[in-house]
């Protein structure tokens, strides 16, 4: 995926997304730090809603009081409880898209500011309508971010492709991250997978892995954006074996305390969706590889070499380990 080039920053020239590719051609394109999940944001919004609603159809002068209010408009409370509880559920009843849910709560959130405006005239607690005010804005910000992000027309990926995200710290800065991850030549000292890597041309490297049941599978993959100790993005190339691309981020942590590495691949195996459940019948899922790889490279980095031991004699599966110890050798 990487492939040597100093520490230039390149920004190569092929289109800007493949089919189904959720990673960028230029640093430009992508934030230092992964988007916001909306979807998640936009769940547990959904329960804010149904918690806030039953609460005001309950105790509408409770929340009235709250608010600065003078207990008073129980009804209309309760009305509003009744909208908070419909988007609550339409949130939850629009799957893992809920956009036109969302953007009804932007409208709900305009009603409540209105309502909290007009209050102001009266009310005789300020600062509790204040504070009220505050957090409606507040969650009309979230609102309006998950609206905004769910409505985007993004290419779905094709079936059988898998995307997966993992993360390590290691306790180093990210301009050495950098340059052992863009030295490709290292990934077989901890991907286990590989067979061999070889550079093809200046942006461009030829890959042999080894597939479920002793078999073998190749592509040739490209650089597609890099920021020198910020990021590395690749993707392979038409015609591969395994079709892949993905990004790595270096972030460092605050006080110097080494960098948060972190790995997004979308990857599609050999038979697609079948390919993967094989693949784990053999124990060589590439959730597992990724997550071993990336421990792997920090004990490589951190230490040197790989912890072994009796119950991980290869340095996969328990590559996290309290005490390293040497392998036993068994008596003859």
């Amino acid at each position: 995926m990487a492939v040597k080039q100093g520490t230039a920053s390149y920004r190569s020239d092929v289109s800007p997304r493949e089919p189904g590719s959720r990673y960028p051609v230029a640093a430009s394109e992508r934030p230092s730090s992964p988007p916001l999940d909306a979807a998640r944001i936009a769940r547990g919004l959904g329960w804010f809603s149904i918690s806030l609603g039953v609460l005001e159809v309950l105790a509408p002068r409770l929340v009235s009081r709250v608010v600065g209010g003078r207990g008073d408009n129980s009804s209309l409370i309760r009305l509003y409880g009744i909208r908070e509880i419909v988007s609550g559920a339409m949130i939850f009843g629009q799957g893992s898209k809920p956009a036109a849910a969302m953007w009804s709560r932007v409208a709900g959130d305009a009603m409540d500011i209105a309502t909290l405006a007009v209050a102001a005239s009266s009310s005789r607690h300020k600062g509790a309508l204040a504070f009220a005010t505050a957090n409606v804005l507040g969650v009309t910000a979230l609102d309006v971010y998950c609206a905004q992000e769910l409505s985007r027309d993004r290419p779905a990926a094709p079936v059988g492709t898998i995307h997966m995200t993992r993360s390590v710290v290691i306790n180093r800065a990210p301009e050495e991250l950098y340059r052992f991850w863009h030295d490709f030549e290292n990934f077989p000292r901890f991907m286990y997978h590989l067979e061999s890597v070889r550079a093809t041309g200046a942006r461009t490297s030829h890959w042999v892995a080894k597939g479920p049941a002793g078999t073998h599978v190749e592509w040739d993959a490209e650089i597609t954006a890099d920021t020198p100790n910020e990021l590395i993005a690749w993707r392979s190339l038409p015609d591969a074996d395994v079709e892949n691309s993905g990004i790595v981020q270096f972030e460092p942590r605050p006080g110097g305390r080494g960098t948060i590495v972190r790995v997004e691949i979308e990857y599609r195996p050999p038979g697609g969706v079948a390919g993967a459940i094989v693949a784990k019948l053999f124990n060589e899922s590439p959730e597992q590889q990724i997550y071993d790889d990336l421990h792997r490279m920090k004990q490589v980095i951190e230490t040197g070499e790989v912890t072994r031991s009796d119950g991980s004699p290869e340095g996969r599966g328990q590559v996290l380990q309290s005490k390293g110890q040497p392998a036993s050798v068994p008596s003859i």
